[in-house]
């Protein structure tokens, strides 16, 4: 191990020893500085675990595809309305349904747009979030300045993305996905420090939509062609590279050309991502418009703010004291900038960043801000959601007999799903309580608690 393994945990239990041998297998990343980090929502993941953060040297340091995931830029965005909680209430079918048939979900969704012609995808893969704004889906018309980067990671190289990630992502624009990705409505169920939650367009018993996706069939070809590519280019940049404990490690240095094209195709598609949960806001918007006979000022929508959760960035830190260039690997974790930092959008400036916790469908998420503790210890990281206790599998088999929409529906939550499985897999007693996972956070100092929000409508693939 280059550098000590740091784990925020929620403990007992503890977590999964072979999430903490990852932790371990991390730290000896070539470049690698200060700490392999592990946020309390980690779980066993493909090399790096999920709710890791490893910061490596930005000139000398190696990038690992294993460290960002398959599923590249898979993020969450909060869309704050003016619509009482109340009033939805006696709609919320409507509401839910409209959502569910203007917004596909599931394995293989599509078609949310046309085709995208080679020339527009192109324009995505460079332009991000911008690209959905110019073309009328939004909340506001400021919305790529409230997502992280702005939206567009200006270092995607489109001529990186192989023909079949493009074939893949060219249908795909505007559409949820399976598994874990949902669209919520929400409730504002409890404020915890005034001043931020006004800052971020938060007050009780307002509703608030909640979009959780990544980079679909596009991102997840753009990693695995890069993890077959650095499986056999590894071994050519010395015995760092070849020592490494596990395979699933594979890495390049940042500045080889295996590691510039992995970084440009990565970017390009985040940008991808940041672009689809773009689109999904104008068409949620758009939604509630109809299902609700409303205009957009009555409806009063704003983008929140928007963050990755799976991701690699050049970003400045203090190191020992002074500044340095660093590239941040952060899977399953979510940036948490600090108050005053000319990187967190100027209305949040004396707050700090939102940093978005989703939890799962029938309990609670977390919107906290970021602190000048998380830029000291975490290389301004948090958390980025629950974290699973059981697998897919095990999860379907405490579900077996159970109708899990019918429970949620008892406690007042509306959900429709386009899988048969997933509201088994997805299930409360499948991940950890978010609660617990974001007061590790609070109380190391990471981020402030700010609200909490609970489901009313879940939309699942």
């Amino acid at each position: 191990m280059k550098v000590p393994g740091r784990v925020y945990s929620v403990g007992p239990p503890a977590p999964d020893e072979h999430a903490l041998a990852q932790v371990a297998n991390v730290a000896h990343l070539p470049g690698i500085l200060r700490f392999s980090l592990a946020m309390p929502d980690i779980h066993w993941g493909y090399g790096f675990p999920i709710g890791g953060v490893a910061a490596v040297d930005a000139d000398r340091g190696a990038i690992s595809p294993g460290g960002v995931g398959y599923d590249i830029n898979c993020g969450v965005r909060v869309i704050t309305t003016q619509l009482d909680a109340q009033w939805i209430r006696a709609r919320l079918h409507q509401v839910t349904a409209q959502l569910f048939r203007d917004i596909p979900a599931g394995v293989g969704a599509s078609r949310a747009l046309p085709r995208l012609s080679v020339e527009e995808l192109e324009d995505v893969l460079r332009e991000g979030a911008r690209w959905g704004v110019k073309r009328g889906f939004a909340a506001a018309g400021d919305d790529a300045d409230r997502c992280e980067e702005g939206g567009r990671l200006s270092g995607a190289e489109p001529s990186r993305v192989s023909a079949r990630a493009r074939l893949r992502g060219a249908d795909q624009v505007g559409t949820l996905g399976s598994g874990n990705h949902f669209l919520e409505i929400d409730r504002v169920a409890e404020i915890y420090d005034e001043p931020a939650a006004e800052a971020f367009g938060l007050y009780p018993g307002r509703v608030a939509l909640q979009i959780h996706s990544g980079s679909r069939g596009l991102g997840y070809q753009v990693c695995d062609e890069a993890l077959a590519a650095l499986a056999q280019a590894g071994h050519d940049f010395g015995d760092d590279y070849r020592e490494l404990p596990d395979p699933q490690l594979a890495c390049a240095p940042i500045a080889s050309e295996p590691g510039r094209a992995y970084l440009g195709a990565m970017q390009a598609a985040a940008n991808f991502a940041f672009a689809n949960r773009q689109v999904m806001t104008g068409l949620a918007v758009g939604a509630l418009e109809h299902a609700l006979g409303a205009s957009d000022t009555e409806i009063g929508a704003r983008l929140l703010y928007d963050v990755c959760h799976n991701i690699a960035k050049r970003e400045t830190h203090l190191v020992d004291g002074r500044p340095r260039d660093v590239l941040v690997h952060r899977k399953g974790a979510t940036r948490a900038f600090g108050p005053g930092d000319p990187r967190v959008p100027a209305p949040y400036g004396q707050v700090g960043q939102p940093v978005l916790i989703p939890g799962d469908m029938g309990r609670y998420s977390y919107v906290l801000a970021g602190t000048a503790r998380a830029m000291a210890d975490t290389f301004g990281s948090s958390c980025h959601g629950a974290g699973r206790l059981l697998s897919r599998g095990q999860a379907l088999k405490s579900a077996r007999g159970r109708s899990i929409a019918r429970e949620l529906a008892d406690r007042g939550i509306e959900v429709l799903s386009r899988g048969k499985k997933t509201l088994g897999e997805e299930m409360s007693e499948a991940y950890k309580d978010v609660a617990d996972v974001v007061g590790v956070m609070a109380r190391a100092g990471i981020t402030r608690l700010v609200a909490r929000l609970e489901p009313m409508g879940v939309v699942k693939g």
